[in-house]
């Protein structure tokens, strides 16, 4: 009787230990250079509200006048409900300026410290590198 009523503990905690461990999270220093900062001004394209990271996307002239989409990165959705965002802060359309830092790879790739919504309201980008607007 004691072997039929641990059997279901004993199979319950196998698949715990058993389960995949979760993916690591990233560091900002792991993908990011403070040393590198940007301001970009360009209309969204796309915006993903999701776990860990909010992203969106910028479609931004260059020097030379060409089209380039840029991805920025954003905190996690609560982080940016704590700094003020809503899910409809920022909308396909919208012309919004960023700063933040760039990849270290080269990519055009930000993280998001600061972005100016298109009806002049500033808000942290609940970044991991920290929010102080620089």
């Amino acid at each position: 009787m004691k072997v039929r009523f641990l059997s279901p503990f004993a199979i319950a905690g196998g698949l715990i230990v058993a389960a995949p461990p979760a993916l690591p999270h990233h560091s900002f220093a792991a993908e990011y250079d403070a040393n590198k900062p940007i301001t970009l001004t360009g209309t969204v394209t796309k915006v993903e509200w999701m776990n860990p990271h909010a992203r969106f996307y910028l479609d931004v002239k260059d020097e030379h006048g060409q089209l380039a989409n840029w991805e920025f990165e954003l905190g996690s959705p609560n982080g940016l409900m704590r700094e003020g965002w809503t899910r409809n802060s920022l909308k396909q359309g919208d012309v919004v300026t960023v700063t933040g830092s760039l990849a270290k790879d080269g990519a055009k790739l930000v993280n998001a410290r600061k972005v100016v919504l298109a009806d002049g309201t500033q808000v942290l980008g609940a970044s991991s590198q920290g929010n102080e607007a620089k």
